[in-house]
């Protein structure tokens, strides 16, 4: 449907993500003239393989023979497979690191400062109005794989690069959605997500207590994500996406008194009644600087957005 749409319209460039892999996904029917691999890490082990190697060589299968291929910092075996099947396929390899690099990177009021080293040039005073280091990592590729379509890799113009990053959005990706207390929502739902969420959230804010509102899917692995969540929120609100997929709540919530103690966990099925009881639970013990975190799940955020008037 989504191909039938952009033939239909026309578009001029279509951004089409992988749903899961890459080799075998449905999305690789294009043929795509750039490739961007961000961070390889853990997730849909039982499809892609139980190691960064396995996972690199089903991500690796998007490059076309003769394409540019955009790979973000990787760890080094799975760096070395990627490298491998590029070369195969002839593709022209920007790397992180070694041909476009973040240059320097400050935390600004609402999003961070950026001077970015593309392929055909350098970039400075980019604002982009994103919370993380992740995100300034994600803006790189997505600069460089600009500079490889439109520009033939060479320079694009510097005004342009910078009111296209100023206007960029991204729902459900550290998403303020109410205040009030603050409510925030993002997507995070394997383990490196939530890392680079805590990360960001730890960069960005200056909450005083941080309460959870977690779902996720069955096929995930929540216990991974919980661990990390851990050690930033005060107590945690298990609750489930209307998806078929979805863990069922009393699973999720054994899951999570292993990790958290039965003291800091609540179960609510429906998600409104647990963002009402996390932003009470959050209150109950600050004058200020109490936040709500609804993540563990894309659908989850997505109903989240829908609740509080966001989509």
């Amino acid at each position: 449907m989504a191909f039938a749409a952009f033939a239909d319209a026309p578009v001029d460039v279509a951004v089409v993500e992988v749903g899961m892999g890459g080799r075998w996904d449905a999305t690789n029917v294009a043929d795509g003239e750039v490739a961007v691999i961000t961070p390889v890490a853990y997730d849909h082990e039982r499809y892609l393989g139980h190691t960064l190697v396995e996972i690199a060589g089903e991500k690796s299968g998007i490059v076309k023979d003769g394409a540019t291929l955009v790979l973000s910092r990787q760890e080094e075996d799975a760096e070395g497979v990627i490298l491998e099947a590029a070369a195969e396929r002839g593709a022209r390899v920007v790397r992180e690191g070694v041909d476009i690099d973040v240059v320097d990177r400050q935390v600004a009021v609402g999003g961070q400062l950026l001077t970015l080293r593309g392929s055909g040039g350098v970039y400075t005073d980019i604002f982009l109005p994103l919370h993380g280091e992740h995100q300034a990592h994600n803006a790189l590729a997505a600069l460089a794989a600009v500079e490889a379509l439109i520009a033939g890799g060479g320079a694009l113009d510097g005004s342009v690069v910078e009111a296209a990053f100023a206007d960029v959005d991204s729902p459900g990706r550290l998403e303020l959605v109410r205040s009030s207390p603050t409510v925030l929502v993002d997507g995070a739902h394997n383990p490196a997500g939530a890392e680079a969420l805590v990360a960001a959230v730890e960069e960005a804010f200056a909450f005083q207590r941080i309460v959870g509102v977690v779902g996720a899917m069955a096929d995930k692995d929540p216990e991974a994500i919980l661990a990390v969540l851990e050690p930033y929120l005060a107590e945690v609100v298990v609750t489930r996406a209307s998806n078929p997929r979805a863990m069922e709540v009393d699973d999720l919530a054994e899951i999570a008194v292993d990790v958290f103690g039965e003291d800091r966990v609540h179960v609510r099925e429906r998600l409104d009644e647990a963002v009402t009881l996390a932003a009470d639970l959050a209150e109950r013990e600050v004058e200020r600087g109490a936040a709500v975190l609804v993540t563990g799940s894309i659908y989850l955020v997505a109903e989240a957005r829908v609740l509080t008037g966001r989509a």
